[in-house]
């Protein structure tokens, strides 16, 4: 299972699911204190700014960001949670939450599991970059992105709550 949440909620989060793996997606990272429980290799800090296109002084999404993102995942064993977090638990943890769900889930449809998110979290909002890369990534030819679409935008507002994503 993959729970979402903003940094605040992090150690809450952590503690609530008895997660063993924690991906940070968001810019300092060195911020991020990472939960005792948690061991050090199965935390994976990923800086980048919540932005859709390249911008003087901010670090966009890249292949290289999702590459990472996708191999982390890829090493997580399933047999506890992953906690995938941002900021505020709106943008990058949505869209990473998102990218991870289509990987593990191979056959799944991409509206599925875009509806699933907009269902658990009505403030969701995917960054569309990052979903972009992960959709080229993926092989999934632009319905994620247009998953996207279908999902809609979400409410408005500063920080996210904790959600999660079933795998199945």
């Amino acid at each position: 299972m993959i729970h979402v949440c903003s940094l605040a909620a992090l150690p809450e989060t952590v503690k609530a699911t008895g997660a063993s793996h924690i991906l940070t997606v968001m810019a300092n990272v060195n911020q991020v204190q990472r939960p005792v429980s948690v061991l050090e290799a199965n935390h994976l800090k990923v800086s980048m700014d919540d932005i859709t296109e390249h911008m003087d002084g901010f670090v966009a999404p890249s292949d290289l960001h999702i590459e990472q993102v996708l191999n982390f995942v890829r090493g997580w064993n399933r047999s506890a949670p992953l906690v995938v977090h941002c900021y505020a638990g709106i943008s990058r943890s949505t869209a990473s939450a998102f990218a991870a769900a289509c990987m593990l889930n191979p056959h799944r449809d991409e509206i599925s599991i875009a509806r699933q998110i907009r269902q658990a979290s009505p403030i969701a909002q995917p960054n569309r970059l990052i979903v972009s890369l992960a959709d080229k990534a993926l092989q999934r030819d632009g319905r994620m992105v247009r998953a996207l679409d279908e999902m809609g935008p979400g409410n408005m507002t500063v920080e996210g709550r904790p959600f999660r994503v079933d795998l199945d």
